[in-house]
């Protein structure tokens, strides 16, 4: 009975079954980017597939973001690997949103002096979308490092796997730079601006010291589909180690303590999932 119990402990390599998917469409978008790498030099195919795939790569960032917070495998080896097609897309390298975002963001968003994706200028007033989306994107790295000086263990891999990760870039540009440039370094570039842009819809402009009043939602469940839920956002907050998958019975358990004014929709879903 043991033996068997192991056996299946052992096949079941991912914490939650509801991350099979999502990892198996992200890492095959991971194989069609080195496919198309090998194979096609027509800068203007690669470039309209470059454009074809801001949206798709820029959600990839939510579910990054959902791995920073609760690890999809169980086995360490297998997560530096998805880490690596997720950088690749995302712009984001191993452990940078684990530093910036889980041990910073989600423990001073409610302090605006601290907050590592702080809304407010430093004069008190509110930053505009383009000034927060360059401020946040631009200083990523220089942010997840100075936390990460506080958390030893979470900055040696950070440091290793972003070397790592650059590194395998750098020789993927060498040997056909324009293909690694619109196939990896371009979408890389623009997915982190990207993710900061997004991020501005969730807290800005709600100056408060209640949890429950410092998020916007967005419970539509087009985008929530396509972004593990990332909607429930003040549900995310209140408690940010609950799986993805478990956010929409979180948030009917604290709904009524979410001001009314704080459901809204999102300029991406407007945009691409019709409102």
């Amino acid at each position: 009975m043991r033996e068997k119990q192991s056996a299946q402990k052992g096949f079941n390599i991912f914490r939650y079954k509801e991350d099979r998917i999502p990892v198996l469409i992200i890492l095959t978008l991971t194989v069609v980017d080195f496919v198309l790498y090998a194979t096609v030099s027509n800068g203007w195919i690669l470039f309209a597939y470059y454009i074809l795939m801001i949206i798709p790569k820029g959600t990839i960032c939510a579910w990054n973001h959902h791995h920073q917070h609760l690890f999809t495998f169980r086995n360490t080896l297998l997560n530096r690997g998805l880490e690596f097609a997720y950088a690749l897309h995302t712009g984001v390298t191993t452990h940078l949103w684990r530093l910036h975002h889980v041990l910073g963001h989600h423990l001073n968003f409610l302090d605006q002096e601290k907050d590592e994706s702080r809304w407010k200028r430093k004069d008190g007033t509110r930053m505009g979308v383009i000034e927060y989306t360059l401020n946040v994107a631009l200083t990523a790295y220089p942010r997840g490092f100075r936390v990460g000086r506080k958390h030893p263990k979470q900055l040696k891999p950070f440091v290793i796997f972003t070397l790592v990760t650059f590194s395998i870039v750098g020789l993927l540009v060498w040997y056909k730079p324009l293909e690694a440039f619109l196939l990896f370094v371009l979408p890389m570039v623009t997915s982190l601006l990207f993710t900061a842009y997004v991020t501005y819809e969730h807290h800005s402009g709600l100056d408060t010291q209640n949890e429950f009043e410092a998020s916007y939602n967005n419970l539509n469940p087009m985008y929530n589909l396509f972004t593990g839920n990332l909607g429930f956002h003040t549900a995310h907050h209140h408690k940010q180690g609950v799986h993805w998958s478990k956010l929409p019975q979180l948030h009917e358990t604290i709904q009524d303590k979410i001001p009314k004014n704080l459901y809204t929709k999102s300029a991406i879903t407007n945009m691409v999932l019709g409102g």
